[in-house]
């Protein structure tokens, strides 16, 4: 049977890491005969190689190939391209995991649109969203639709169009270069696809690179630069393919802390970064960076390290914030209004120098205006393209989907200079966020990313001053619970369909209040959603943060008023100055929902003092009752080194045995 996908995994001393892609490579639901699985072992001891020949030994489509210690990933998938005898091959690391059917899927896809080179959607726990993957693309464009943002190895590459272009990674090589063989497939390949409606690859840690030395890292990017020269035209294509890696090569590697603090790195990196940049970054490249990065391009042009180091060092710090200003439901769909602002590393706002209708950047501390220009300083045109993207991220699985947003620059006049904030609304539509299709289940966090002004920068949307109508709403066919909600670091999220009624609540359990009344103190909790039945009884739990005592008390369950109001939950539980047994005594008290004999815990805490309770967020309750804890911790120390006192205390625990 003819091998349709031939898949090469480079190992080396993965430990367990390597689990979830050997089983993820083994059950795709391509028949056995029409896909081949190449491990290329690099001289592992840590017993990989043993247990990928076992594997191998029993399915006759997996093959191992036993390296040398010394030779190289690089290396490695060479030799595994060299023998693989699929029409179609797949690149994968040893931490990578694919999903199920995705052999299935890129094949079939790349038949269909005769790809040279196929994306499929690539997930990671952390790190930006990729914009390649705003949509699927049968003919997609490698600077249009972003691709040089994703030179990793994971793509599915026709085995002919390898051959026939004599595609090989360089050899030893560091990130650069790696990165250099997909951009000679990008460039070269006559259709290029991808496939972002599907999630095929779960990135996982990659391995540790092998210590580059900037003066190589330097000769590697001018080696790619040449690709790039060799397959683009001047203009402002090869000028923005350019602009990518003066970014993230270079200019990052200006912005690094340990160039900052370290002399020995900082004239290691400088001297082969500025060679390079005189010879081979014409100053128009510059013009689609982000102002900051300018100055330094600028900087390092003119030689001045002194300042270039000043500059890093006070940019540091810089970050966005974003304001939630509003939430509310339109129709089924989410509405976030949001205000975004670049602010500097002690928090306050960035502000801009406004002469007549022009704006122009002011850097954090002097540079020579002889090397940074007003010209340069200019950033009226960026101010007025700027703009906000708004995008979520599944919590467990990392999967981001972009939300449409509007947005708009707002001018805040501010002592004689002016701030830019972006006002945005971005629409959480449930029913097709997933680019066209159902958002699934589980917790999306809220990001916030800015384009334009001085910089960007990407951010959480935090809880501030904002309070969130806690209320939850039906949405989509079949209906879904909708929450939206706060996370455990106060950071905006949504939540759909929570796996339970106790879950819900202990979602939207930030907004908890007590009062006191009569000796009484009532607990109310507000609940996103009741259903029709008024839900199953609930017990409010409270337990002693020291002495783990509990005190229960049956709740009531209030709807509130269906797509407008949030329901509540009461508890009523007796509270005492003095510790006593069925009392809310002193101290802090942590609560949870029995619901069927199962708990929820909630994200708030109870502390009780002088009789009197009021609610603190969890970590407050914790802290609270640490230095209890650490004192009598030391006392208990202390009393035991007492001539006598072990035996005593040996015998107490008797006796209170004997007793019970």
């Amino acid at each position: 049977m003819r091998v349709k996908v031939s898949v090469v995994v480079p190992v080396r001393n993965p430990g367990d890491a390597a689990d979830a892609c050997i089983r993820s490579v083994l059950e795709q639901s391509l028949p056995q005969g029409e896909y081949e699985v190449i491990f290329a072992d690099t001289g592992s001891v840590d017993g990989i190689a043993e247990r990928l020949d076992s594997v191998s030994a029993v399915r006759p489509n997996v093959r191992v190939l036993h390296l040398q210690s010394t030779d190289s990933i690089m290396r490695a998938r060479n030799v595994g391209l060299a023998v693989a005898q699929g029409e179609y091959v797949y690149l994968l690391e040893q931490g990578d995991r694919l999903d199920r059917g995705a052999l299935r899927r890129m094949y079939l896809r790349a038949v269909e649109t005769d790809a040279d080179v196929l994306i499929g959607r690539l997930v990671r726990g952390q790190g930006p969203p990729q914009a390649a993957f705003a949509g699927s693309r049968e003919r997609a464009d490698v600077v249009r639709d972003k691709l040089f943002t994703l030179l990793t190895p994971q793509k599915l590459y026709r085995k002919e169009f390898l051959t026939a272009n004599a595609l090989r990674f360089d050899d030893p090589g560091g990130k650069v270069a790696e990165q250099a063989f997909a951009v000679r497939a990008l460039l070269t390949a006559k259709a290029i696809t991808v496939l972002a409606d599907q999630v095929c690859c779960h990135l996982g840690e990659p391995p540790e690179p092998a210590p580059t030395r900037p003066v190589d890292t330097a000769a590697e990017l001018r080696a790619l630069l040449d690709i790039v020269d060799a397959h683009t035209e001047p203009g402002r294509q090869r000028d923005r393919l350019y602009a990518h890696w003066l970014r993230t090569v270079v200019l990052r590697s200006l912005m690094n802390p340990r160039f900052v603090t370290s002399s020995h790195e900082r004239y290691a990196v400088y001297a082969p970064f500025r060679a390079l940049v005189t010879d081979r970054f014409p100053e128009e490249v510059d013009t689609h960076l982000p102002v900051h990065l300018r100055a330094m391009a600028a900087l390092l042009r003119a030689g001045r390290l002194d300042q270039i180091v000043t500059l890093a060092r006070a940019s540091r710090g810089t970050t966005l914030a974003a304001d939630l200003c509003d939430v509310r439901w339109e129709n089924d769909i989410l509405v976030l209004r949001l205000d975004v602002e670049v602010v500097g590393g002690g928090g306050a706002p960035q502000r801009f120098r406004a002469d007549g209708d022009r704006v122009f950047w002011q850097p954090p501390v002097p540079l020579d205006p002889a090397a940074f220009t007003a010209e340069l300083a200019d950033v009226t045109e960026a101010v007025a393209r700027s703009r906000v993207e708004v995008y979520v991220r599944h919590a467990e699985s990392g999967m981001i989907y972009m939300l449409p947003v509007e947005s708009q620059v707002t001018h805040i006049p501010d002592g004689g200079h002016v701030r830019m904030r972006i006002s945005g609304e971005a629409r959480l539509d449930v029913g097709s966020a997933a680019i066209g299709n159902p958002l699934p289940a589980g917790l999306w966090n809220v990001h916030v990313r800015m384009y334009g002004g001085a910089h960007h920068a990407r951010t959480r949307v935090r809880r501030g001053g904002m309070p969130i109508n806690c209320l939850g709403v039906l949405v989509d066919h079949p209906r879904r619970l909708v929450v939206p909600c706060w996370s455990d670091d106060g950071e905006l999220g949504v939540c759909v369909e929570p796996r339970s009624f106790a879950e819900s609540i202990a979602l939207v359990s930030f907004g908890a209040s007590v009062t006191q009344r009569d000796g009484q103190v009532y607990v109310v909790v507000p609940v996103p959603y009741v259903p029709p039945s008024g839900g199953p009884p609930v017990e409010l739990v409270l337990r002693h943060v020291l002495t783990g005592r509990e005190v229960a008390a049956p709740a009531l369950v209030e709807p509130g008023v269906p797509g407008r109001l949030p329901g509540q939950l009461v508890a009523k539980l007796p509270v005492r100055r003095l510790t006593a047994e069925g009392f809310l005594g002193p101290g802090g008290w942590t609560p949870t929902l029995r619901i069927d004999g199962e708990e929820e815990g909630l994200r708030f805490g109870i502390h009780v003092r002088r009789g009197h309770a009021e609610v603190r967020p969890s970590s407050a309750v914790d802290a609270a009752q640490r230095p209890l804890l650490e004192r009598d911790s030391i006392l208990r120390r202390v009393a035991l080194r007492i001539p006598g006192a072990r035996h005593v205390a040996r015998a107490a625990r008797k006796g209170r045995s004997r007793y019970l």
